[in-house]
């Protein structure tokens, strides 16, 4: 999940409480404010009795305690005016028949649900009455008892929590649309690092990122600038390096082929024109003994280790490439092996090789050296197939394909610590190519891009 939407989805969760927060808290206030509207409307009825009252005494003030009741009128409109929504206010002593006087509850909306009915009053339990005595100088002729209509207060903290809802909705969609923009705006500058570490990832190390405001974005961006100058630094140097060991080991292969030259193969021709001179007497004396026989055995076993030692001595030495080119160099190579190897080589060239030569041309050959001579000394092989062909392009790239038929395991050879592919895989990093090893159709496919700018 992209980090943007997790952070939304956050966002809105937050928001989600907040919301239930507010509407609880609204419901738990509105239905709280019914016993503060109770205290209130008996309050306010009580002064107006206390005035009441008053008026009498001053009007009559000879009269008693007993003489003031019953209580006067007070059942009027100014009366209702006192006395809040879905409250009931009633006088002791009463008159008979009489029934509370109830504030007008119509306007306070719709009915509540059966469910928020039973949850209110399950959580936050009944209205209490409240009692406010009426005070005559210093006698009490009366007492105003308010309680709340239950209905009443259940419709009203309704009404309050549907009102505090729809604000509080509009604000948590506003606040989340606007932090949502917010929080995009602030992680765009992230697919611009993203897109730097894909770069890196396909071998362009050495990328530049813009400078962002954000202090933790521009501490991620100096870090993946750093990481990949260091690549491309660490890239450089094993690339000399390996050019360097390869230059060496080529060196190597120069200095052995020409002591192999010029010892085994000055000591053998001695040895075969030895033997030749011993067949040759022994024929002349008419020998009998078997001398001429193992002679002749002699001179073939030294003429077999001269043609291996031509062999060895030709893939030691300065690659034909080097000297002739790599097309006349492959076509020498297939012809070469086709004489003393018993599968059918097929080579297939696609393209103008004129202009490919150094180290690019030698690569090539080398890969297809070495992967002819493993299809020949390890495999069964009956066809192989060696397909080289020029890609098109702006700088253009050689793919070199190696296919045979001779079965083989994949896993085991692309994890294979032999001098042979561990040379040819440090020979194409060093060019900056690929290498890749696959199953065909019966048998193996190592194929390699190598870049001709390189």
């Amino acid at each position: 999940m992209r980090l943007v939407l997790q952070l939304i989805a956050r966002l809105v969760l937050i928001a989600l409480l907040c919301l239930a927060a507010a509407t609880a808290w609204a419901t738990f206030d509105a239905y709280r404010s019914v016993d503060r509207a109770t205290a209130t409307s008996a309050e306010r009825v009580a002064q107006a009795l206390e005035g009441l009252y008053w008026h009498e005494l001053l009007l009559r003030s000879s009269r008693t305690r007993e003489q003031l009741l019953p209580v006067p009128e007070w059942r009027t409109i100014e009366t209702m005016k006192l006395i809040s929504p879905g409250i009931c206010v009633q006088v002791r002593p009463q008159a008979a028949f009489e029934t509370p006087l109830c504030g007008q509850s119509k306007g306070l909306g719709q009915p509540p649900p059966d469910w928020f009915t039973r949850t209110v009053g399950m959580l936050l339990g009944d209205h209490a009455a409240v009692a406010h005595p009426i005070s005559a100088r210093t006698t009490v002729a009366g007492t105003v008892s308010a309680v709340a209509d239950s209905d009443a207060a259940i419709q009203l903290a309704w009404q309050r929590m549907q009102d505090n809802f729809g604000v509080a909705l509009a604000m948590a969609l506003a606040i989340g649309l606007l932090a949502s923009l917010a929080i995009a705006h602030a992680l765009a500058p992230a697919r611009s690092i993203v897109s730097a570490l894909q770069r890196i990832a396909d071998g362009g190390y050495r990328t530049e990122l813009p400078r962002f405001r954000s202090m933790e974005l521009a501490m991620i961006g100096r870090a993946v600038t750093e990481l990949g100058e260091r690549l491309a630094q660490a890239t450089d140097a094993r690339v000399a390096l390996t050019q360097q060991l390869l230059d060496i080991r080529d060196e190597e292969r120069r200095a052995l082929a020409r002591e192999l030259h010029d010892e085994f193969g000055q000591n053998l021709t001695a040895i075969r024109a030895f033997a030749s001179t011993i067949e040759t007497a022994s024929l002349q004396a008419n020998d009998r003994t078997g001398i001429t026989q193992d002679a002749r055995t002699i001179s073939q076993a030294v003429t077999h280790l001269m043609a291996c030692l031509r062999g060895t001595l030709s893939r030691l030495r300065r690659p034909l490439a080097e000297e002739l080119g790599l097309k006349e160099s492959l076509i020498a190579l297939t012809e070469n092996w086709q004489h003393t190897a018993r599968p059918t080589i097929r080579l297939d060239l696609k393209g103008d090789f004129a202009d490919v030569h150094g180290a690019v041309a030698v690569t090539a050959y080398r890969l297809a050296q070495e992967c002819l001579t493993n299809a020949l000394r390890h495999g069964t092989a009956r066809e192989i197939l060696l397909r080289v062909e020029r890609l098109a392009g702006d700088n253009g790239a050689l793919r070199i394909c190696i296919e045979d038929d001779g079965g083989g395991d994949v896993p085991r050879l692309a994890q294979s610590s032999g001098f042979g592919l561990a040379g040819i895989r440090e020979r194409i990093a060093a060019v900056g190519g690929s290498l890749s090893i696959a199953s065909a159709a019966r048998g193996l496919s190592v194929a390699a891009t190598i870049p001709i700018a390189a």
